[in-house]
């Protein structure tokens, strides 16, 4: 602990407070109009707080020089367009920043009633359950380490697994509910070591360096946005220096990384980035039983062809490498179970993708062409015996999308219209090999190989009446495959969606949406056959999933820094696929590695889930950046009994509070306290597990499935903080940062785990049993109890040049 002090000593006040400093940082951008990106001159744009202002010239383009390093905003005005107040932008020495800035215009009159601009986001087809984070929000994430998939975990209604994954749990909905976009891109894989059928993993691929923004739905979703159930995240990325090449290397807390930012030609630009994990060295050198190494790249390239013409280029890769640290010397229990259980899983994802846009006098049109692919490969052997012989486990699927989606968007007479439609043709293959035992020992071994088509429509209409008092918003969604009959006609996956706010006055508003959404199951629950090879789940009549929500809130901001909302939500979900070997939906799995869906199911589970949000922001409290927010949450799913029983996710109580603040001589700091109610929880099987053939073929305890979730934990609370320090000089600039988890030491005990092994490390047979036949035999468990939490300190170098 001593040499931790030191080293932050070191890192933090080795280098000389007297080095000279640049001349001040430079932002230049562009302003113009959002419906066509017809360049606005004489926009008026100052620093948000400040009397330093510009103004845009013939072609929108506009200059800020000799600012202050630190984070900044912008609020740019213009005649007959509404106020603009731009995200966080960091201003360094080492580089100049280029922002763009969209202004929309508005049919209110100076002297009528008006809105009061506002750096909180807020579009017209949703007017609540939409909340966004800034780059200052995410960079200075107090235990998020950088980490995007982390970050939003603090964001309202967002639960949270114990076991420190980066699931995103939205309103008591299933960890596979959510849809992820990236500068207009869908990314379907956003972490490493990624659940196949779900959406979390411990570590996100996603690099804080090149985003802006997050914009988080949790309801009110756009027509556009995809078929999703729970939740819609989009993340934006920065534009690309248009001056000079510049270069970020970070060390952080599991990877190195190398990033790129700087023009091509004068045009276009290009962001790249690199990363690559020391997380196996680390667990090798501490003697954890895991070695993990994942590596992860990102891209994109703009090309802005003339004022009406602009292609961008999205690429995210990751490679995620894995094996079982048998070389420990004298393995504790623990370390012997995770060994004995845990099966080797490597994995390799891209998504890469072409968004062309055409601007017209009255809105523009959007071309989006991507693919995206999933490899997934896991292996067991028996005891980590590598013979054919003692195999328990072989998987290995791929998944493949390629992706076309048309989207018009106009504004006519005070009308915002969208519409478009997609195409999707998905490639899916599964060669599963797998011991199981159920009441006998059985072995599941297919393989499968699916080509699916899916096509969509979408068009939503929104319009602000009374003085812009009132806006309204109507969508409709229809989605469809050709995997069976159940599926094909669009006019069964009918979604339509309705909004509306209306401004009591210029600070309160009272908000509403309902919906009904669809959502088409996952690949592995679509490829699933039996040893004969028969699509079980097809014949058995898999159809979508439906969820319709109903959200009700006001919103009420005391100045334009400050924001406080309440919503109330309801959600019902409809034939939701119902696992008919542990008779319990699919929404209660996921949260755990592995694959979620490749079983046989029936699309005949309800659910629902119910609760209220409130939510206290506040960017400028005598310079604190607070973010205070509650979440009550029910979420239960029908049983075989056809009774309502608690979900995996019922948390019941989720509270988040963030506090930041910027110092003197550019330090800062930051703590976030977390309080997450314990979830109900599935005990052990223990006669069934104590089966010598049924442990053998699985190496760990089976659920008592007749009993699910009639137990529940204790709560979960978590106290991080994080102390930033940065240095801007004159071509570069140093940042270095100090991010404690769990700063108190909460320990928190699960149920403990089952071994087969006695102390020694040996079979613990029944004697009882040790003379019988191998499928009479049975072992004497024993519970270890187990707890998780730790203090965990991290330390973050930055360089930029």
């Amino acid at each position: 602990m001593k040499l931790t002090k030191y080293l932050i000593l070191i890192l933090l006040f080795a280098l000389p407070l007297k080095l000279i400093l640049a001349q001040g940082g430079k932002i230049t951008g562009r302003a113009f109009d959002a419906k066509n990106n017809e360049p606005l001159p004489f926009t008026n744009i100052v620093i948000y707080g400040t009397n330093i202002g510009s103004t845009s010239d013939l072609d929108g383009n506009f200059t800020f020089t000799g600012l202050e390093p630190g984070y900044v905003r912008l609020a740019a005005t213009s005649v007959g367009y509404k106020e603009y107040i731009s995200e966080d932008i960091l201003v360094t020495n080492a580089k100049s920043v280029f922002i763009e800035i969209p202004m929309k215009e508005t049919a209110v009159q100076l002297d009528e009633f008006v809105v009061t601009a506002s750096p909180f986001r807020r579009v017209e087809e949703s007017p609540l359950s939409m909340r966004s984070l800034d780059i200052s929000e995410i960079e200075k994430n107090p235990g998020g380490n950088r980490d995007i998939s982390r970050v939003i975990q603090s964001l309202p209604g967002v639960s949270s697994t114990v076991s420190f994954r980066n699931d995103v749990i939205v309103r008591g909905g299933g960890a596979n509910e959510n849809s992820f976009f990236l500068d207009g891109i869908e990314i379907p894989t956003i972490n490493h070591f990624s659940t196949q059928g779900a959406s979390g993993g411990p570590v996100g691929i996603i690099n804080v360096d090149f985003i802006r923004e997050v914009d988080y739905y949790s309801g009110a979703f756009p027509a556009s946005k995809g078929s999703n159930l729970s939740s819609v995240f989009e993340f934006k990325m920065i534009e690309a220096n248009k001056e000079k090449m510049n270069y970020r290397a970070t060390v952080g807390a599991s990877d190195l990384g190398l990033s790129v930012n700087g023009p091509i030609t004068e045009n276009s630009g290009l962001l790249l980035s690199v990363r690559r994990s020391y997380l196996g060295f680390l667990f090798d050198i501490i003697g954890l039983p895991f070695l993990p190494t994942y590596n992860d790249v990102q891209l994109k390239y703009k090309w802005r062809i003339d004022k009406k013409n602009e292609i961008s280029l999205i690429g995210l890769g990751a490679i995620d490498q894995f094996e079982l640290n048998t070389g420990i010397e004298d393995p504790d229990e623990s370390q012997r179970f995770i060994l004995n259980a845990l099966p080797v899983n490597e994995q390799w994802s891209y998504t890469v993708g072409i968004v062309y846009k055409h601007f017209r006098d009255k809105g523009f049109d959007t071309w989006v062409l991507s693919r995206n692919y999933l490899d997934n490969r896991a292996y067991k052997y028996f005891q980590n015996n590598e013979i054919d012989s003692l195999k328990t486990f072989d998987y290995s699927s791929t998944e493949a999308e390629n992706k076309l989606r048309y989207e018009h968007l106009s504004r006519v007479n005070g009308y915002k219209i969208t519409y478009g439609a997609g195409l999707n043709y998905s490639q899916y293959t599964n060669r599963t090999f797998q011991q199981v035992f159920n009441t006998q020992s059985e072995t599941i071994n297919y393989n499968s190989e699916l080509n699916i088509f899916n096509w969509s429509a979408f068009g939503q209409v929104s319009k602000s009446i009374l003085k812009e008092r009132l806006t309204l918003s109507l969508g409709l969604r229809m989605d469809a495959n050709n995997y069976s009959e159940s599926m094909s006609n669009m006019l069964d996956q009918f979604s339509p969606r309705f909004s509306a706010s209306y401004a009591l006055t210029e600070k309160f508003s009272i908000n509403f949406n309902t919906g009904r959404y669809y959502q088409r199951p996952a690949y592995t629950t679509l490829g699933f056959r039996d040893n004969e090879g028969m699509l079980v789940n097809k014949n058995n009549g898999l159809t979508y999933i439906s969820a319709d929500h109903l959200v009700a809130g006001v919103e009420f901001l005391p100045d334009r820094n400050s924001k406080i909302t309440f919503e109330g939500f309801y959600k019902f979900y409809q034939n939701y696929p119902f696992s008919i070997r542990d008779s319990i939906a699919l929404a209660n799995k996921g949260g755990d590695f592995g694959t979620v869906g490749d079983e046989e199911v029936r699309s005949e589970s309800d659910g629902r889930a119910f609760g209220f949000e409130i939510l206290a922001r506040e960017k400028d409290f005598k310079g604190f950046n607070i973010i205070l927010s509650y979440t009550f949450v029910r979420s239960e799913f029908k049983n075989i009994k056809e009774e309502y029983i608690p979900s995996a996710w019922d948390n019941r109580h989720i509270l988040n509070l963030t506090v930041l603040k910027s110092l003197k001589k550019n330090w800062d700091v930051g703590a976030k306290w977390r309080f997450v109610g314990g979830p109900p929880y599935t005990p052990f099987d223990v006669l069934k597990s104590s089966i010598r053939p049924a442990w053998d073929v699985q190496n760990s305890p089976y659920l008592d499935y007749s009993r699910f979730n009639t137990l529940r934990y204790g709560n979960f609370h978590q106290l991080d903080v994080r102390v930033d320090k940065k240095y801007f000089f004159n071509r570069w600039s140093l940042i270095l940062y100090v991010d404690i988890q769990n700063l108190y030491n909460f320990k928190f005990e699960d149920q403990g785990f089952y071994t087969n092994l006695d102390e020694n490390g040996n079979l613990n047979i029944d004697p009882a049993t040790a003379d019988l036949p191998y499928d009479q035999q049975k072992y004497n468990l024993r519970l270890l109890p187990n707890e998780s939490g730790t203090v965990l300190p991290t330390i973050g170098i930055i360089v930029e040049f």
